[in-house]
């Protein structure tokens, strides 16, 4: 294989235990496998590829992928998707509130990403910003709405370290750069969707308030949030691409050539 059409082709079939032509045009990815079972039981569908690097699940023509934790997977996953050129892709992931005024469970529909992974700069250089799908966040910003939520929107920090709580000269250096959130996959995902001209939007849950020492995420914190806010996060990325499947709206917005 020498081309990057023969070579997607191939894994991503090897990376879900999905053929191409089952996949579907609308997908939705996390990094958690509770995600991916509480989508199972909202559809009552089963998982497909479970013993895959990336097991999946399909409902009415959405596909919820969880693809693992992390930027490269993020950039690699995206690469793989080109393979069936999807008409959307949203995704569904936690972040740390950076701001006081956001809260465990809050909402946050980011505007942009802050490339500070490193892996993006494989696709363009550093001074290209990380943006969603413009559409498809408004379609998703209008189905929280009817879900009678809110969110904040704001820029996104992702980085590809995981563990930076204790360090204060990391956390100040968030400070100054105002972000709202922090993560390890979205300016990924943006960037490498861009890269590979499929659109891309990210609908976040607060799950911890790491700049502060009481709100370090814990395995206990982590249930909480699961058992509280999880399955809203999920039924609103549902409903978001239900409503640009049914509607046959483009959610294109960028010139990717």
């Amino acid at each position: 294989m020498q081309s990057k059409k023969e070579i997607v082709e191939d894994w991503l079939p090897r990376y879900t235990g999905v053929e191409l032509d089952r996949f579907g045009e609308l997908i939705l990815l996390t990094n958690f496998d509770h995600y991916l079972e509480l989508f199972c039981k909202i559809n009552d569908v089963e998982k497909e590829g479970v013993d895959s690097t990336m097991p999946s699940a399909i409902s009415n023509g959405i596909r919820l992928i969880n693809i693992g934790m992390g930027s490269p997977n993020a950039a690699s996953i995206m690469d793989l998707l080109s393979a069936i050129q999807p008409q959307a892709v949203l995704f569904l992931g936690k972040c740390g509130g950076l701001k006081r005024r956001s809260k465990i469970g809050d909402l946050i529909l980011p505007i942009a990403g802050i490339r500070g992974e490193g892996t993006s700069d494989d696709y363009f250089p550093p001074e290209v910003p990380a943006l969603p799908a413009f559409n498809l966040q408004r379609a998703i910003s209008s189905t929280i709405r009817d879900h009678h939520q809110d969110y904040w929107t704001g820029t996104v920090y992702t980085t590809n370290r995981r563990v930076w709580e204790h360090d204060d000269a990391f956390k100040q250096y968030l400070r100054k750069i105002r972000a709202l959130a922090i993560d390890m996959e979205t300016a990924t995902l943006f960037t490498a969707g861009f890269a590979n001209q499929i659109p891309v939007g990210a609908l976040l849950l607060v799950s911890d308030q790491p700049m502060v020492p009481e709100g370090v995420k814990t395995r206990k914190s982590d249930k909480k949030v699961n058992d509280s806010f999880v399955k809203q996060q999920i039924l609103i990325g549902i409903d978001a691409l239900k409503e640009i499947q049914e509607d046959g709206r483009s959610v294109r917005h960028l010139k990717f050539d």
